[in-house]
């Protein structure tokens, strides 16, 4: 193997299935059991401080983009939940 190989596999920051984050598919269940649209949650985590918009909130749920920790506990308190929550069924 050669060192490109052994430094891609090191850093490699999908799940298995190819995905940037491992609680979209719940965000999306939370939100949708709250009858929020996508724009919808953006604009109540606008309202507390996170700018982000409903393409964000669109990219997050498929995955394809990275949710950092900070995000994670906005989300959190708009979805009225947990951080935990958010990584269960998981």
């Amino acid at each position: 193997m050669s060192k490109r190989e052994i430094l891609c596999k090191m850093f490699i920051n999908k799940t298995h299935d190819g995905k940037n984050n491992i609680c979209g598919n719940k965000v999306s269940a939370l939100r949708k059991s709250m009858r929020l649209s996508q724009r919808a949650l953006a604009d109540r985590l606008q309202l507390i401080g996170l700018d982000v918009d409903k393409n964000a909130i669109q990219r997050m749920e498929s995955g394809q983009r990275f949710i950092t920790d900070i995000e994670l506990t906005y989300l959190a308190t708009a979805l009225d939940t947990t951080i935990s929550e958010l990584f269960s069924d998981v």
